[in-house]
């Protein structure tokens, strides 16, 4: 599980640097600021927990049969999905019904990180 979590960590950060590449030097000519910004905080969200995806599988290796770990994994990933995968949408097709996404995708990524610090906490407790 853990090798898959850092695939998809490693495609998820690849795609943020396409993405970002493409929005520094593609979209600044025809996205207005307002969509340009929601675009790069989709980047940035994205990049963020791609690395924090990464982190998670690392410490499924390094921690195997861990569920709580698997479930922040797997939380991670549905933020990436719906919190910047519906900016995207927002800002390049001006869908702005995708707006009420969003809120689902942070919500997803709050939990990964509190379910992260609870697994954490439960290791260090283990390891005393």
């Amino acid at each position: 599980m853990h090798r898959s979590f850092l695939f998809l960590a490693a495609l998820a950060a690849l795609l943020a640097v396409a993405f970002g590449a493409f929005g520094a030097h593609g979209l600044s000519s025809h996205l207005d600021e307002t969509r340009l910004a929601i675009y790069r905080t989709a980047v940035d969200y994205q990049m963020w927990h791609a690395l924090g995806l990464g982190l998670i599988g690392l410490l499924v290796d390094r921690f195997p049969g861990q569920w709580l770990l698997l479930w922040a994994g797997w939380l991670m990933l549905v933020g990436i999905l719906l919190f910047s995968g519906s900016l995207y949408l927002l800002s390049l097709a001006g869908w702005s019904w995708m707006g009420i996404v969003t809120p689902f995708g942070g919500t997803a990524f709050m939990a990964a990180w509190l379910v992260l610090a609870i697994a954490a906490r439960r290791l260090a407790e283990r390891q005393s």
